[in-house]
């Protein structure tokens, strides 16, 4: 089973992207709950699953 994965296993262009990711989503979201963040939510998702499987494979 895999583990959870905290802040240190990301690279830091890793860290600085998802701070931009999440900063988008919440700009996004004061908009309204209408507006749609799947796009912005499938990078973040996609950059977890990438340190994931570099957490992994040690």
């Amino acid at each position: 089973m895999t583990d959870d994965l905290r802040f240190k296993d990301f690279t830091g262009g890793e860290k600085a992207s998802l701070l931009l990711l999440h900063a988008r989503m919440a700009k996004r979201g004061m908009a309204g709950p209408e507006v749609d963040l799947s796009d912005l939510q499938r990078k973040v998702e996609r950059i977890e699953k990438r340190a994931e499987r570099r957490k992994n494979s040690k």
